[in-house]
């Protein structure tokens, strides 16, 4: 039997199954798009499928958000949500959606530019601090991802004391990449993740460049204290090797963890560690969107990192939440990751740094652009269309 009469087979196989099944959890039963890659370590791909309980119910609390990107709950529990074509709305816990903020900085909202993540300060009741990034026009169609800081006015109608304290270097004519989520560590530094903008992937691996970075910065602007001295790296570096982080969330022990887009296969887990080089494009899981290998095909070199976990065929992660609730019980300690391929919210269960199961939820009822706990422990996501919404999901029953 020739190689690609078994893929075709398999994949007969699976689209079956997939049809067949009725809760869909046979997502391992799809075959990799790099069949001859193995993982490095055991573990690392295809964990085993956890039952998909309990059953959710899912509500609906504001529909017609145009592509929604990122959101971040007030204390009063109303929802500050970013839209992608460059709005930001406060939605209110029955689901009244606000006019446009006014005060933003303009956007380049072409293509996966524009609007994106949103994160509020952890005393907002009365410093009433926002932080948001976007897609920053710079001239000549080159744009940059960008952070800005500003002052929720008390009508949450304009955002004040705006001051733009990140701007990645150098920008580039590219529509797409361009990382962007924001993530407090215990300290008050600010992460800030990057993509290789989908041109110069080489860029990733130049620590000289912003491009394909995990950045901690100060929440006021310039490098965060206690970053790694890389040499002759940029002082905001974290760690670098990074294709398009779109998800990130801080575990309960205070470490960061990503989750990025790979190529045709090889979406990565990580756990950035300071200084440290994750690879892309050098080595990869997956491969090219022809089908051809990722440069020599190598998905692992020495003083390069390995994921903690990778997906083939992907999901398309974007946003992510460790679950702290009490809704939930027993999803204590599990990641919870918006899939916008896989339309799915997925969650890994975690023992001693990696995974040990997986769990895929509400699929093929939208693309999960981003995913927040609640502090009624209920789950939040948001669908990501041109008519999105922002869903609570509790246990049914």
């Amino acid at each position: 039997m020739t190689l690609a009469f078994r893929r075709a087979l398999a994949v007969g196989f699976a689209l079956f199954a997939v049809s067949a099944a009725a809760t869909a959890q046979d997502f391992n039963a799809a075959p990799p798009n790099a069949e001859r890659q193995s993982p490095a370590i055991a573990g690392q791909t295809r964990a085993p499928v956890i039952p998909a309980e309990p059953a959710l119910r899912r509500e609906v609390i504001a529909d017609g958000l145009r592509h929604p990107w990122g959101v971040d709950q007030l204390p009063d529990g109303s929802w500050i949500v970013t839209e992608r074509p460059g709005r930001m709305r406060i939605v209110t816990p029955d689901g009244r959606k606000s006019r446009p903020i006014d005060g933003l900085p303009e956007v380049d909202a072409r293509r996966q530019g524009g609007l994106l993540d949103v994160t509020v300060a952890p005393d907002f009741a009365t410093s009433r601090r926002v932080w948001w990034s976007y897609a920053e026009p710079r001239g000549g169609r080159e744009n940059a991802t960008a952070v800005a800081t500003g002052v929720l006015s008390p009508d949450a109608r304009r955002m004040e004391d705006v001051s733009v304290i990140f701007q990645q270097q150098p920008a580039v004519a590219s529509g797409a990449h361009f990382g962007s989520r924001l993530v407090f560590d215990p300290t008050g530094a600010l992460f800030v993740t990057t993509g290789d903008r989908y041109g110069p992937r080489e860029s990733a691996q130049d620590v000289g460049t912003h491009l394909g970075k995990v950045l901690r910065i100060s929440p006021g602007g310039g490098a965060a204290p206690g970053n790694p001295r890389i040499s002759r790296g940029l002082p905001e570096i974290w760690s670098y090797g990074h294709r398009n982080i779109q998800a990130a969330a801080i575990a309960p022990d205070g470490a960061l963890w990503t989750v990025e887009h790979g190529p045709k296969g090889g979406d990565e887990l990580n756990r950035p560690q300071p200084g440290r080089n994750y690879g892309w494009p050098v080595i990869s899981y997956g491969e090219e969107y022809s089908g051809q290998p990722i440069g020599s095909g190598s998905t692992a070199r020495e003083g390069m990192e390995q994921p903690v976990y990778y997906w083939d065929p992907v999901i398309a992660p974007s946003g992510m939440a460790f679950y702290d609730g009490a809704l939930f019980p027993d999803w204590r300690g599990s990641l919870l990751i918006g899939g916008l391929a896989s339309q799915a919210l997925v969650r890994l269960t975690l023992e001693d740094g990696r995974v040990t199961g997986e769990a895929r939820y509400q699929e093929g009822r939208g693309r999960v652009r981003d995913v927040d706990v609640a502090a009624d422990g209920s789950v939040i996501i948001l669908i990501d269309a041109n008519n999105g919404s922002l869903v609570r999901l509790t246990p049914d029953g």
